[in-house]
C-alpha cells in the first residue's frame, strides 16, 4: 500500500490552509523538501511578493520532485480556493476574448504557500501587468558552450552602457540555470511588439559591435561560444523566471538578483535558497527598483 499522505492544517495572514506530506523530498540529490521549500518561499515572500503581485501567473510544477514528471500551468487548478485571485484573460496573440485563460495572480502570502504546497516549484511571470502595457523590458542572456556565466558577464556589462545611452537603466539577475536576465522598468506606454523591437534592434546593434562574443540570432548552432541576446523574452506570449523564484535543477537554485559590482566581477553564480535569504537580509531587494516607471523607449 502507498505511504498515507500526512496533512497539516495551518493558518497563514488569515487563510486557512491544508499542507500536505511536508518531509516528500522533490529535491532527491539534496534531500530538499517540500517543507523546506514552503519554508523559503514563506521567508523570501517580502522581496518576492511585489514582483509577482498583478501579473498573471505560470508555473512549472513538478509533484514528484526534479527527477519526476513535470507540467506548465497557466489555468487556475481544480480546487483553487475562493480566496485566491483569478483573472480571465484572453489568450495572448489569440483572437480577443475567443480563448481565454483563468490565471492565478499570486498578490499574497497565503497564495505562495498554496502554490508551495501544489509543488509549483518555478513562477514565470510576463512583462505586463493585467490590463496595462509592459512596464518591464527583459532580455535573456543565453550562453552557448563553452561560454558560460562569465561570458553573460560580460554581456551584460555591455548591454546595461548601451541602453544607458537611451536613459534606461538595467538590473541584472541570474536565471538560476546557466544564463542570466536584464530587466529595465519602462512607462508602461508601449506595446509588446514595440518593446520586442527596440530590444531587437539594440541586441543587433551589439551583435555587428561585438560579434565574436554576442549573438542576436535565435539559431542554435550559431551560438557556440556566445551569448545569444533574446530579445524575443519582450513578446507579450511570453514569460520570465521571477526573481527569487526557485529552479529545477538537481541542487535547488534560485533566480538570483545581482549587483553591478558582481556582474563587472564576473561573479555571478548559482545561488542556493539558504544563500538568497541571507542576500535579502544583508542587501535588501537588490530589483526594488522594477516596481517603480521608468523612461519610454526611444522610437529610433
Amino acid at each position: 500500500m502507498p505511504p498515507k499522505e500526512q496533512r497539516i492544517r495551518v493558518e497563514v495572514d488569515g487563510q486557512s490552509l491544508e499542507l500536505s506530506n511536508l518531509d516528500k523530498v522533490l529535491y532527491p540529490a539534496a534531500g530538499f523538501t517540500k517543507g523546506e521549500i514552503i519554508n523559503y518561499y514563506t521567508r523570501v515572500a517580502p522581496a518576492l511578493l511585489p514582483h509577482l503581485r498583478g501579473r498573471a501567473l505560470t508555473r512549472i510544477r513538478f509533484p514528484n520532485g526534479v527527477e519526476g514528471q513535470s507540467f506548465f500551468e497557466k489555468n487556475k487548478p481544480g480546487g483553487t480556493p475562493d480566496w485566491v485571485r483569478v483573472e480571465t484573460l484572453p489568450v495572448p496573440g489569440s483572437t480577443k476574448d475567443r480563448e481565454t485563460i483563468d490565471y492565478v495572480v499570486a498578490d499574497d502570502l497565503p497564495t505562495l504557500v498554496w502554490l508551495a504546497n501544489l509543488a509549483a516549484l518555478e513562477l514565470h511571470t510576463p512583462q505586463w501587468r493585467i490590463d496595462e502595457q509592459p512596464d518591464l523590458m527583459v532580455v535573456d542572456l543565453d550562453p552557448g558552450a563553452p561560454a558560460g556565466l562569465r561570458e553573460c558577464c560580460t554581456v551584460a556589462v555591455l548591454m546595461r552602457d548601451r541602453l544607458a545611452r537611451d536613459g534606461l537603466t538595467a538590473y541584472p539577475k541570474t536565471s538560476g540555470k546557466k544564463g542570466m536576465q536584464l530587466s529595465c522598468p519602462i512607462a508602461g506606454t508601449q506595446p509588446a511588439e514595440e518593446v520586442s523591437a527596440y530590444a531587437h534592434r539594440i541586441a543587433e546593434e551589439l551583435e555587428r559591435a561585438n560579434p565574436k562574443v554576442v549573438t542576436s540570432k535565435m539559431t542554435k548552432r550559431l551560438r557556440s561560444g556566445k551569448v545569444f541576446i533574446d530579445w524575443s523574452q519582450n513578446s507579450a506570449a511570453k514569460t520570465t523566471v521571477a526573481p527569487y523564484s526557485l529552479r529545477a535543477q538537481a541542487q535547488p537554485t534560485v533566480s538570483t538578483p545581482l549587483s553591478w559590482d558582481e556582474v563587472e566581477a564576473g561573479g555571478a553564480r548559482a545561488f542556493t535558497p539558504d544563500e538568497v535569504l541571507e542576500r535579502v537580509e544583508e542587501y535588501g531587494d537588490l530589483l526594488e527598483a522594477l516596481l517603480t516607471p521608468g523612461p519610454a523607449l526611444p522610437s529610433k
